[in-house]
């Protein structure tokens, strides 16, 4: 079994910064491909960004120069740094990432339970 735990949400007035961080932990042969996504109320869920295992980065286009994601394969975590954070950032924030099982050698998404992000002033 693997688990994603995310930490670093809360609140912050517009103009702000925060860093999440999202840790892989249970039985864990390899991790590929790791992402952020996001879902505001009454919104569907929206990609947020993507890491390959190699540290190329990809973003949706609201948060292009705003958000940087990074990581760290020796700790299986995965970052997201939020800068200039705007009232329509405010959503719950999921991680997400393909895990090769230690035990079943199977490759696998899971997701992270969520974090509350709220910009508000």
């Amino acid at each position: 079994q693997v688990q994603l735990m995310e930490s670093g949400g809360g609140s912050v007035q517009p103009g702000g910064s925060l860093r999440l961080s999202c840790a892989a932990s249970g039985s864990i042969s390899s991790i590929g491909s790791m992402a952020w996504y996001r879902q505001a109320p009454g919104k569907e869920r929206e990609l947020v960004g993507t890491i390959s295992r190699w540290g190329s980065t990809n973003y949706g286009d609201s948060v292009k120069g705003r958000f940087t994601m990074s990581r760290d394969n020796a700790k299986n975590t995965v970052y997201l740094q939020m800068n200039s954070l705007k009232p329509e950032d405010t959503a719950v924030y999921y991680c997400n990432a393909w895990v090769l099982s230690g035990t079943t050698s199977a490759g696998y998404h899971y997701w992270g339970q969520g974090t509350q992000i709220t910009v508000s002033s």
